[in-house]
């Protein structure tokens, strides 16, 4: 074995300018694999983050038939103490309750469409968007704040501004228009411009009695300490509240869901195309080495090198190429993500970015996952890709060998 290693190793380095391109390509390989999935990763972490934040959670409980016709009559009672006690728990980071409505805002020049959302400041500190995006004016104070906070764009279409008085109307309880005069008290910033024309918010019980709707709620959003292992409090609130619909968040953004996988798909292609191309360089780089040394192989042979022995220096020789251009493939991965540690601006592309539900700042994200799986796959296909040359040259018959010219 230390014979075959030194043997391989020495090999390796006899036609240093080949087997410097094939390293060079196989690190560029690795680096390529690692950065574009730390890219796609960090793309999606953001939307899916964004998406989150946009009033929808973790967890989302509604009435039954709310999500199909998000109207008053499809409220529900503020929740029972069975279900406050799992709210409470250690595995909910936070929760709050909501009215969520549609409604009409007219200012003095225009009216608009918009969702009129009660809320609890309080509740919404980390679980949406709206807790740390006013920019103008000030944040509501509590459940029962007079004012009223518009998007940035709802304002501008409204042609209103701070400390003007707005008119909300909506569908009450008992089936009529009710109004009501808000004063603008501040204006939000959002990452969509979408999100800023569609909604207004309201102190939460202020909401309630404006639209009759005494102590019941729309909607109830819950924050977990992790997202991505939600099955156990799915499966508690669902038993705690069987009469309503318990949804965790890939239910609740369909769309987004389906961006995720998109990129998932997309990764795959991208990493069998890396190691499509690097398996042919890698095979070519052996079988040359194995051509140009046949009449070296075959006296090895004569004097009693075993095939399988020959087959196995020409498998060193893959297995010293993969790993040196793994190291270096790595590393050139780990240097990307240092240097764009403070993310990668593409504010040039900030409105195509918007619609998309990013932001112009992207984070790249590269996970333990993604790095085991692309080392994994190129040391793994790239010893089961070096099998054919090692093949070849121990099939060689020494006589033959020696005299091939």
């Amino acid at each position: 074995m230390q014979i075959l290693i030194v043997l391989a190793w020495r090999n390796l380095w006899r036609y240093t300018r080949r087997t410097t391109i094939i390293l060079l390509a196989i690190a560029i390989g690795i680096w390529s694999m690692l950065s574009i999935s730390a890219l796609m990763r960090g793309m999606v972490e953001q939307q899916v983050n964004n998406a989150i934040r946009n009033l929808v959670a973790h967890v989302s409980i509604h009435a039954p038939e709310y999500r199909d016709a998000p109207v008053i009559e499809h409220s529900m009672l503020s929740p029972n103490s069975k279900l406050l006690n799992l709210l409470n728990n250690e595995n909910v980071k936070g929760w709050a309750m909501r009215v969520r409505v549609p409604a009409v805002v007219r200012s003095e020049r225009e009216s608009m469409g918009v969702t009129l959302v009660g809320i609890d400041p309080a509740q919404e500190q980390g679980l949406s968007f709206i807790a740390d995006a006013v920019t103008e004016g000030r944040d509501l104070q509590n459940i029962d704040d007079k004012g009223i906070v518009l998007g940035r764009k709802l304002v501008e279409q409204l042609e209103t501004r701070i400390g003007k008085r707005v008119v909300l109307m909506s569908q009450n309880r008992a089936n009529e228009i009710s109004e009501r005069g808000f004063r603008v008290v501040g204006i939000f910033a959002a990452k969509m411009e979408d999100t800023e024309k569609q909604f207004a918010f309201v102190g939460r019980q202020v909401a309630q009695t404006m639209l009759g709707m005494g102590n019941e709620v729309s909607e109830l959003a819950v924050i977990s300490k992790d997202r991505n292992d939600l099955d156990n409090l799915l499966q508690s609130l669902q038993t705690a509240a069987p009469q309503l619909d318990v949804q965790p968040w890939q239910k609740m953004i369909p769309l987004v869901m389906a961006m995720v996988n998109v990129s998932e798909g997309f990764l795959l292609i991208w990493y069998l195309v890396v190691f499509i191309a690097m398996a042919f360089g890698l095979v070519n780089t052996l079988l040359m080495a194995v051509f140009e040394r046949t009449r070296e192989i075959g006296l090895v042979q004569a004097l009693g090198m075993k095939p399988s022995w020959i087959m196995g220096q020409v498998l060193f020789e893959s297995l010293f190429l993969l790993a040196i251009g793994l190291c270096v493939g790595n590393l050139l991965g780990w240097a990307t993500l240092v240097f764009t540690a403070n993310g990668l601006d593409f504010s040039r592309y900030a409105a195509g970015y918007e619609m998309a539900g990013l932001s112009s700042l992207i984070y790249p994200v590269l996970t333990s996952a993604d790095l085991i799986i692309a080392n994994t796959l190129i040391i793994g296909l790239g010893l089961i890709a070096s099998l054919y040359p090692a093949w070849r040259a121990a099939r060689y018959v020494p006589v033959e060998a020696i005299t091939r010219v």
